[in-house]
């Protein structure tokens, strides 16, 4: 690239930025830290190092104080490691004083993190953003270990989904107007997830498409260099159509070789590595097996509600669970498990001693005497000082004894719950 053009991009980037506008989501950061922003693509990424930087503009920076650079832009379609210096050169040609670094979806220049770390060396302040797979390799904790935070990135929380539709939750809101709306922005984030740019969209079903096929076959396609893309293609499928239901490796390479791709138990376990990697899925493990099977039967959700329903016909219980999943998941991580040992438990969090069972509705009497009869015996074996059934819109409290009950609880008060607890206790 030409100096005259990267200086020219670094000085729009400055007016770019400082003018984009946002819906400001909470976010904690180390004042003298470093980060990698990681996370699925689209979940907003680049706009928190827009909020960033404006947060920085309404201290005591100038917009002159920013080296803001995106590697998506097509004009750095052709940029290489060495002008990762030169971009530095040209910022150092414009002003005279040390930047603070933003570099937007890095992971496309080969051997970034060498760049980065020898800022960090340097006692620059650097954020990074990324989509790829290769954000949290090995590689990188060993290359930036001790000099960068690792900061995951998620769709939308739910309480963050409401104000990005101005639904501010005043004291007694449950009891006003406000209630039916939180009730159909909670449907709407059932349906299409909460990837922050699908509320402009008219087409989400088109939009969401896109981005799941920029993630299959940029994320995990071509970034592993599979051959067989029906393979991997239908294993997500399944995946989607199996929600519900702990799969095991064997299982998934019968039924995809079954539906004529043919594929061996490894190939499965890199497929679904790969999957996860690129933040499209994530498992969770029976807390009653043992190790290997801890390993390799597991059940799988998606990252966000919205592409799990492009696989989906009539999926609304699937939708619901994977929801819940989701939530937990990004609260609890790897302290999140589900329960089956003579009985099934959707969800069991240890440390909390939680236990909580999902299902669309508990009004007939056989499902009701399922979902209670299991919370009751998953308490005879392990701690459970709260035991929750999440159903679409029923609330009521189901006694077992003098000392406990459990609480049935409709979904969009239990998102409010939860996302409120998650941005409390953020980071």
């Amino acid at each position: 690239m030409e100096k005259q053009e990267i200086k020219s991009l670094i000085v729009e980037y400055q007016e770019f930025v400082r003018g984009v506008r946002l819906v400001e989501r909470p976010i904690e950061l180390e004042e003298n830290a470093n980060y990698v922003f990681v996370g699925m693509r689209r979940t907003g990424k680049s706009y928190l190092l827009y909020q960033i930087i404006q947060q920085k503009l309404q201290q005591n920076f100038s917009k002159e104080d920013i080296l803001y650079v995106n590697f998506e832009d097509e004009r750095f379609a052709e940029a290489t490691t060495q002008d990762l210096n030169l971009i530095l050169e040209c910022y150092k040609e414009l002003y005279d004083r040390q930047p603070v670094v933003f570099l937007d979806e890095v992971q496309v220049i080969p051997a970034w993190q060498k760049f980065v770390r020898r800022l960090a060396d340097t006692q620059y302040r650097v954020y990074v953003s990324g989509s790829n797979a290769e954000m949290l390799s090995g590689e990188i904790a060993t290359t930036l270990g001790g000099r960068f935070i690792v900061y995951e990135v998620f769709p939308y929380s739910f309480t963050e989904f409401l104000q990005s539709n101005d639904v501010k939750l005043e004291k007694n809101w449950e009891f006003s107007n406000t209630k039916n709306k939180v009730i159909g922005l909670a449907d709407l984030y059932v349906e299409y997830g909460g990837l922050p740019e699908i509320l402009q969209m008219s087409n989400k079903r088109q939009w969401l498409s896109g981005v799941y096929q920029k993630i299959f076959l940029g994320d995990i396609v071509t970034r592993y260099a599979i051959r067989n893309d029906r393979a991997i293609r239908l294993l997500i499928k399944k995946l989607a159509e199996n929600i519900t239901k702990p799969v095991s490796f064997n299982r998934l390479a019968n039924v995809v070789s079954a539906a004529g791709a043919k594929i061996g138990v490894s190939t499965v376990t890199e497929y679904l590595e790969h999957a996860q990697n690129s933040w499209l899925i994530f498992g969770i493990s029976n807390y009653a097996a043992t190790f290997s099977d801890k390993e390799s039967i597991k059940k799988y959700y998606f990252v966000d509600n919205g592409i799990l329903r492009l696989f989906l016909i009539n999926g609304q219980s699937s939708a619901l669970e994977n929801v819940v999943a989701s939530q937990l998941w990004r609260k609890y991580g790897a302290d999140l498990y589900y329960y089956t040992q003579n009985v099934e438990v959707d969800f069991y969090i240890p440390h909390i001693k939680t236990a909580i069972q999902v299902s669309y509705t508990i009004s007939v009497e056989n499902t009701f005497n399922r979902e209670v009869n299991a919370l009751k015996k998953i308490a005879n074996v392990f701690p459970v000082e709260k035991a929750l059934i999440i159903t679409f819109d029923e609330e009521q409290t189901v006694e077992i004894d003098d000392t406990s009950v459990i609480n049935v609880v409709p979904l969009w008060k239990w998102l409010v719950e939860i996302a409120q607890f998650i941005q409390d206790n953020r980071h």
